[in-house]
């Protein structure tokens, strides 16, 4: 079955309709967007904190900001969506924002001290893996560019699989400009679920337990200066997502007939 197709499917079965889906599925997103990024909060972690208020024991509280902030910023880009907002180097840095409010710290460079919890872009350079990245004089034209690509392909009528292409490469270009001192896997993310979003499907996830080949696949994609890695590695991961859910609906359902146990 191909990535539309079962995006359809999806679709006609109903399941976003079901009674709080999207809110765990919003939590589904934040869970494994911020382990990716080092959080240890498990999924049932999260859902526990962000339904319950509880806060994990023995796990740093910091994981649980990250949490936190990271499932604001989600809710924040899907209000945003109602009002078809432009994306602009404001909108992506207010994502930012809202991602590193409580973690984010202050950097004392030669240009000024930058604060990274408002979505500050950084003065300087940054490392991470194996790969430094462009230069921060370089960030705003970079992103202005990107603005401008993203809304220049927002303004053609584009194929259903060319604004899920478009969904994936905003992501990639945005987390390999690399333009905050820290957040920019979770806004290049988010940024993609906005385009998801706005096209009417459903938000794709970056599974945590995938994140190795994750990383691969930016890197080979970089170094053979060929997006298709990253294409695959996207719809692949897509395609297991929605088709988790399809299953455990679908084993859901077969349950329905329920018969009482005997007192």
């Amino acid at each position: 079955m191909t990535l539309l197709e079962t995006i359809q499917e999806y679709k006609n079965i109903g399941i976003a309709k079901i009674i709080d889906y999207e809110k765990f599925n919003n939590y589904t997103i934040t869970a494994h967007s911020t382990q990716i990024e080092g959080s240890t909060l498990t999924l049932d972690d999260a859902t526990l904190l962000l339904n319950e208020g509880l806060t994990p024991k023995g796990k740093p509280f910091i994981h649980s900001q990250m949490v936190t902030d990271h499932h604001k910023a989600l809710l924040f880009i899907k209000e945003e969506v109602s009002k078809k907002r432009t994306i602009n180097a404001q909108f992506i840095q207010e994502i930012n924002a809202h991602i590193m409010h409580s973690t984010g710290t202050s950097y004392n460079t030669v240009l000024g001290t930058i604060d990274s919890s408002k979505g500050e872009y950084r003065k300087g350079s940054v490392y991470a893996g194996q790969r430094y990245f462009v230069n921060y004089q370089k960030v705003p034209g970079l992103i202005d560019k990107l603005c401008t690509t993203i809304n220049t392909q927002l303004e053609k009528k584009l194929s259903d699989d060319d604004k899920i292409n478009l969904s994936f490469y905003t992501h990639f270009e945005l987390v390999s400009i690399h333009p905050f001192y820290d957040g920019n896997g979770r806004t290049s993310r988010l940024i993609m679920n906005y385009l998801q979003e706005l096209f009417g499907f459903p938000m794709s996830v970056v599974f945590k337990e995938d994140k190795l080949d994750y990383i691969q696949s930016l890197e080979k994609t970089r170094e053979e200066n060929n997006i298709q890695y990253f294409y695959d590695f996207m719809r692949n991961q897509y395609q297991k997502f929605l088709q988790l859910e399809i299953d455990r609906y679908k084993s859901q359902k077969d349950n329905d007939d329920y018969t009482s146990i005997d007192f």
